[in-house]
């Protein structure tokens, strides 16, 4: 399957997605009638089973946007069922050269990486007819994701942006901030701010590209400022922040005006 997302950020697209905690395939169905381009279905913090994580990804395929997945660790059994499902790449948290290394044979078809073959699966087309094809663009297509979350891997980041195979690294802004001992804060405040700067340096460097969240601040303003500081990929936020801040917002007729 092609990833548009890849293609995008190649024509020098901005592009947005959100988190998905929620198990609701509407969710992905909303998205993409919003004009969001990816889903990031959440298997880290969430309760969200492989079950549920098949039926976000279809959805997503069938509104026309592309399913990614945070995994919650490098293992390589969830991941080869998740890319067999279909999802167009992985996001790994608190990412290290190490388990950045690990989660690449893992998503990659041999001789490039470890990734099993089985034709009768989702992401296959239930047997393709010329698998060494597949295999190719499987292997061109696939994303893996890193998280910078932790301060050793922001200082170690010049060797991690020069990684064949990691083309987007996703500032994981919540962890981040806790790690660089300023919790909370966005992308204004300056540790923040120069770690987003660091980060985007040195990926366009490299050819490489940014993905961020706003959802720790939903503004749309404050979303175009980041992506105009370099970040080329914007999380608008999890549902979950999105459905409660419209809540908050609309709550206010209880109050008068």
């Amino acid at each position: 399957m092609k990833n548009p997302i890849r293609a995008a950020l190649a024509r020098g697209d901005t592009v947005t997605g959100i988190i998905l905690f929620s198990g609701s395939p509407m969710i992905a169905e909303l998205a993409a009638a919003a004009g969001v381009d990816f889903i990031i279905i959440d298997m880290e913090h969430s309760a969200l089973g492989l079950d549920q994580c098949a039926h976000l990804i279809r959805a997503a395929d069938a509104a026309g946007i592309t399913p990614l997945v945070r995994v919650p660790e490098v293992d390589a059994a969830l991941i080869k069922k998740i890319l067999n499902l279909g999802a167009a790449g992985i996001a790994v948290p608190h990412a290290t050269r190490e388990n950045c290394a690990r989660a690449l044979r893992f998503v990659q078809y041999p001789p490039a990486g470890e990734r099993g073959a089985c034709s009768i699966v989702r992401s296959a087309g239930y047997a393709p007819g010329d698998w060494a094809d597949h295999v190719q663009q499987a292997n061109h297509e696939v994303m893996v994701i890193p998280l910078i979350e932790d301060r050793a891997t922001l200082e170690d980041f010049d060797a991690l942006a020069v990684m064949p195979g990691l083309e987007v690294f996703f500032i994981g802004p919540t962890d981040l901030s806790i790690a660089l001992g300023v919790p909370q804060a966005d992308f204004d405040q300056p540790v923040m701010a120069a770690a987003l700067q660091r980060v985007v340096d040195t990926a366009r460097r490299n050819g490489k590209y940014v993905m961020t969240t706003i959802g720790n601040r939903l503004d749309a303003a404050y979303g175009r400022a980041v992506a105009a500081r370099g970040a080329q990929a914007i999380v608008l936020g999890t549902d979950g922040h999105l459905f409660l801040d419209a809540c908050r917002r609309l709550n206010a007729l209880r109050r008068p005006a």
